[in-house]
This record gives C-alpha cells, structure tokens and sequence, in this order.
C-alpha cells in the first residue's frame, strides 16, 4: 500500500474535477523505463482489473496492479509546487538508486 499525502490528494481531485473524472480512481504503477531502470507510471481510470488492489486515501480511490504493488509498498506519493519544480514526488523506501531528474529508478 502506498501513502497519499493530504497535498497531493488535494491536487488529484483538482485534476480529476477539471478533467470530468470524479468517478474514476488514480491507478499508481511501476513501468520498465527511465534512465534507471524503472519508472513510476500515474492515470485515471473509471474500471479496476479483478487482481487490482483498490482502497481509498484522502477521498481519492486509488489503484495499483499485483507486480507494482511489491515495488510501491510503503512509497510516499506527494505533490510539489515549490521553487525547484510541480509536481507529483515519491519516496519509495525499495528504491535502491534513483536517477538525478528522480521519474525513475531501480529497486
């Protein structure tokens, strides 16, 4: 399971309300990629799969898929909008290296 900071479940809705998605969850993965080997993947979508897990975090459904789950348990999910860059950030504890833009990494 992952942790959805208050902030970034703040700006998920802002993006869901914008875009019409309000009945579709926030599916969190791990994609093959990067510059390190992996890298985190974030979309909306209305349908789980059956082996999906789903729970809900600060009012916002959130969905990730059995392989990604391993790699994300206990990953932070925050949000950003300071001087240095917006946007989404984890802190995920079974990352063993990250790349210098940290979109991806290796585990």
């Amino acid at each position: 399971m992952i942790q959805v900071t208050e902030k970034a479940a703040e700006q998920i809705k802002k993006i869901m309300d914008k875009e019409g998605l309000r009945d579709h969850g926030l599916r969190v993965a791990v994609v093959g990629g990067g510059c390190s080997g992996m890298s985190y993947k974030l979309q909306f979508e209305k349908t789980p799969s059956a082996d999906d897990k789903v729970y809900e975090q600060g009012g916002v459904r959130i969905i990730i898929d059995k392989k990604s789950s391993i790699v994300l348990n206990g990953t932070t999910l925050d949000f950003s909008d300071g001087l240095n860059g917006t946007g989404f950030t984890f802190s995920n504890p079974n990352a063993k290296s990250t790349c210098g833009c940290g979109t991806s990494f290796s585990a």
